[in-house]
């Protein structure tokens, strides 16, 4: 069997084009291999990661020693580290609870109608003009305003909260940044961190009800509950919650674009918007990766994983994996059989997975119906981010029929 490149090279932004080949031939090779390069473990099988991401061998802790972790970065690695996305039992159950209420399905259903306000706005304004940047005008937008009014945010607010996310979601994206930009991304999570204390326990004004400020202020008064660690946890949905719905949004966007015949279906079909917004996930997953540690030596689909070795699990090709997704590149939305890993899987299955549901499916029917001759804009070609964890668009322009105001 031949030793499989390393998934580094999924860094090149010319193999970010044909990723999805690439990943099949580093599954090809073999679905869990040593990676010398990024001195870790790859999966890229279905089973091998499915199986892994729930496995209690494997630790979610990404900073186990914050020493290591470069000067720069370590105020940052410390607040991640409160994080439940990088914890174990039983902190992750714990903190997960804390704010899980606000995400069960029923809550997320009372948002549709605040998400479909949102997305009205921003489609009326871009109609007259026959053009938009999916990213930029949409996707980016859209996701933040949600997440900022579960969290109560002021309108005047949003652009600092958005400034602060991003540096941070390229660190948590990308852990091999420089000095600069590893310092940038620790400053910018302690001014995301000192507005969200004087925010979430102002008492001038009263949060809305049902909010996750609510929510928070009632937890923060009435238990013992440490406050740094349920800011840090506020953090992470505020950047999290955003950063990878907007990667959906474009990614599914750019899907739909270049298959015109599934475009075409599910604007005569709507009722196959559910099942749509599966196959577009399992497609083009916005989250790509998982890391995890091993915490004793254990066995992995028969390879002994020694203590204290990474394993990178790799979501996008487990959607890829033609043993579980027959015809793998084929858009299918009548697909049937297994199950995607564009969540995750496990403890850590996405706690926002019904509100990017929710806004995706909002997002597309918006996108097919009201805005006729939607196509990519052959002048700007859709441009992608140079990440290992997110697959995302920076740039995604469209072209369409203006309509008159």
């Amino acid at each position: 069997m031949r030793t499989p490149s390393t998934l580094l090279r999924a860094f090149r932004p010319q193999v970010q084009e044909r990723l999805y080949d690439f990943y099949e031939e580093l599954r090809s090779g073999d679905d869990l291999y040593w990676d010398r390069t990024l001195d870790a473990w790859v999966a890229t099988g279905h089973a091998v990661v499915s199986s892994a991401a729930g496995n209690p061998g494997l630790s979610s802790v990404r900073y186990p020693d914050i020493e290591a972790v470069p000067e720069e970065l370590r105020p940052l690695a410390r607040v991640l580290s409160r994080q439940m996305l990088y914890s174990d039992a039983p902190e992750h159950p714990r903190l997960r609870a804390l704010i899980s209420k606000a995400f069960a399905p029923r809550a997320v259903a009372t948002l549709s109608a605040r998400i479909s306000e949102a997305v009205d706005r921003i489609i009326t304004d871009a109609a007259p003009t026959g053009r938009m940047d999916i990213v930029a005008d949409l996707a980016r937008p859209l996701p933040l305003t949600i997440i900022c009014d579960l969290l109560d945010v002021p309108e005047q607010d949003r652009p600092a909260v958005a400034a602060w996310s991003e540096p941070v979601a390229e660190a948590i994206g990308n852990s091999r940044l420089d000095a600069d930009r590893n310092r940038e991304a620790s400053q910018s999570m302690a001014d995301l961190l000192a507005y969200l204390r004087e925010h979430l326990t102002r008492h001038d004004t009263p949060p809305a009800p049902h909010s996750l400020r609510a929510l928070v202020t009632t937890q923060a008064e009435n238990t013992d509950q440490d406050l740094d660690e349920l800011l840090a946890n506020c953090a992470l949905l505020l950047i999290a919650g955003h950063e990878t719905t907007t990667h959906f949004i474009g990614n599914a966007t750019l899907a739909l674009l270049r298959h015109p015949e599934a475009a075409d279906e599910l604007r005569r079909r709507p009722e196959l918007m559910p099942a749509a917004v599966e196959e577009l996930l399992r497609y083009d997953a916005p989250v790509q990766l998982m890391l995890r540690r091993a915490r004793q030596d254990l066995d992995l689909a028969g390879r002994t994983i020694a203590e204290g070795q990474t394993v990178l699990l790799v979501c996008g090709a487990a959607n890829r994996d033609p043993a579980v997704f027959p015809d793998p590149h084929v858009l299918d939305f009548e697909r049937s059989g297994g199950r995607h890993m564009a969540f995750g899987h496990g403890p850590h299955f996405c706690l926002g997975a019904a509100l990017a549901r929710l806004e995706g499916a909002i997002v597309l029917e918006a996108l097919l119906t009201r805005l006729p001759g939607l196509r990519l804009d052959a002048a700007e070609p859709p441009q992608w981010q140079r990440s290992l964890n997110f697959r995302g668009l920076t740039r995604l322009d469209v072209a369409f029929t203006p309509l008159s105001e």
